[in-house]
């Protein structure tokens, strides 16, 4: 098939790729004409494990080529639109400028039957709108609007895209229900789900999944504060937790709060359709709010494992990105965190294998050093913020001989007190008790 894609930023890029791996004719159509020449060089703007290869391999083929005219979209069989939906600034509704105005510029460029697909998150009801414009600007087009949210994890998108747990496609006619058929007909292989439902039912089904997914991390994380007040082990508790078919056991790993680019303006935007519609989202509210207050509560933690006080000292942070495997730094924990540190008085060395670009820009006052060990060089204290593997096995006696300190704040879980204080370290973990607590390790 003959695929247009307005949009080459993450969703847009993954899906060119991908689709084009699965043998479609894919045009990447992207406005800011910098990114389009260098994805013309073969550079690739996001950190995406496989991603770069998978372009190269595609464009080579000639199956993925990138532009900045959307006249390319004429002979297209789907357009889909995968532009950037950021929280709108001050009330937290999806931002849809960027969607509205594709639309309206696409619509000049119609030609024969044409579906198109809104992969970007967007509120319910927005279908309806996208149509609305298009048949305004264009009244002898002939297309179908449909809804496509995607469901691609940072770090892991690739995977995501061709072994979906689930392809769902929203739509309204039925006329679009065979050519998206056809562009996920590849999966079949794989026996991929393809969920057909109502336009808006599949706008929700996006922002459910966040949302869903945002409350279960933050429960743990509640939990987490419970156990280390009991005297239990959360690791514990959510291994009993996962064990449960109904339950699972992913996301339910503790931590310093959820950040990146969907749950938090996912969340935001839910909690605003919830309002707009009468129909409050009180669960998904508190979630927001509870994972808020939580870098705070983090900021505090690493304070008083550093005896009350961090004025005049220096801390070591350990991954900066809000996951591993990405180097999105969008509404990264360690952001707020880091800023309370240095509020409280503490200097702040930072090293993150690859978000350390990102991040200059958001923490000018932080020293970024090469590696683990010249960021813990002199430190007084040392916090492991993302899981990264490169800090999965740190030379604990090189870390302990190149730190002044002795403290270890450890927001990830990585390692076990009994091998830290072994080391000589101070060591302190999220929801896990301290050694000599009833239940420590």
């Amino acid at each position: 098939m003959k695929i247009a894609i307005v949009g080459a930023g993450y969703v847009g890029l993954v899906t060119g790729a991908c689709l084009a791996d699965f043998g479609h004719e894919i045009t990447c159509v992207d406005s800011d004409a910098s990114r389009v020449a260098a994805l013309q060089r073969g550079e690739i703007p996001i950190y995406e494990p496989g991603l770069k290869e998978l372009v190269a391999s595609n464009e080579a083929a000639g199956r993925l080529v990138f532009s900045g005219d959307l006249a390319v979209a004429a002979d297209a069989e789907v357009v889909f639109l995968a532009v950037g939906t950021p929280s709108r600034r001050g009330d937290g509704h999806a931002d849809l400028t960027h969607v509205h105005a594709a639309a309206r510029a696409l619509a000049q460029h119609l030609s024969g039957f044409t579906v198109v697909a809104i992969k970007s998150t967007v509120p319910v009801g927005t279908g309806d709108a996208v149509a609305a414009i298009i048949a305004e600007a264009n009244p002898a087009a002939d297309f179908v609007v449909v809804s496509n949210p995607e469901f691609l994890r940072e770090g892991a998108a690739i995977e995501d895209f061709k072994r979906p747990d689930r392809v769902v496609v929203g739509l309204e006619d039925e006329r679009g229900r065979a050519p998206m058929a056809e562009v996920y007909r590849p999966l079949y292989l794989n026996q991929a789900p393809i969920l057909f439902t109502g336009r808006r039912s599949a706008e929700l089904t996006k922002y459910a999944s966040n949302a869903f997914l945002a409350m279960k991390v933050t429960f743990i994380n509640e939990m987490a504060d419970l156990c280390e007040a009991a005297g239990g082990n959360v690791q514990d508790v959510a291994r009993g937790l996962g064990l449960d078919k109904r339950i699972g056991s992913k996301f339910l790993n503790a931590g310093p709060g959820y950040g990146g680019s969907c749950f938090p303006k996912d969340t935001q935007a839910l909690v605003r359709i919830g309002e707009e519609f009468g129909a409050p989202m009180r669960l998904v509210e508190t979630t927001v709010a509870i994972n808020e207050a939580r870098r705070g509560a983090m900021a505090d933690k690493i304070i008083a494992a550093c005896d009350g006080s961090v004025a005049g000292k220096t801390i070591a942070m350990l991954g900066l990105t809000f996951k591993p495997n990405t180097d999105d730094m969008r509404e990264a924990p360690s952001i707020a965190i880091i800023g309370a540190l240095q509020a409280a008085g503490a200097e702040i060395v930072a090293h993150d294998p690859e978000g350390m670009a990102a991040a200059q820009g958001l923490l000018p006052d932080v020293a970024m050093a090469a590696g683990p060990y010249e960021a813990a060089a002199g430190a007084d204290a040392l916090v492991l913020m993302t899981e990264w593997n490169a800090f999965r096995s740190l030379d604990l006696a090189r870390l302990k001989a190149s730190m002044r300190g002795d403290v270890i704040v450890d927001l990830r879980n990585i390692y076990r007190h009994e091998e830290m204080e072994r080391h000589g370290f101070r060591y302190d973990s999220v929801g896990r008790p301290v050694a000599g607590m009833v239940g420590a390790e």
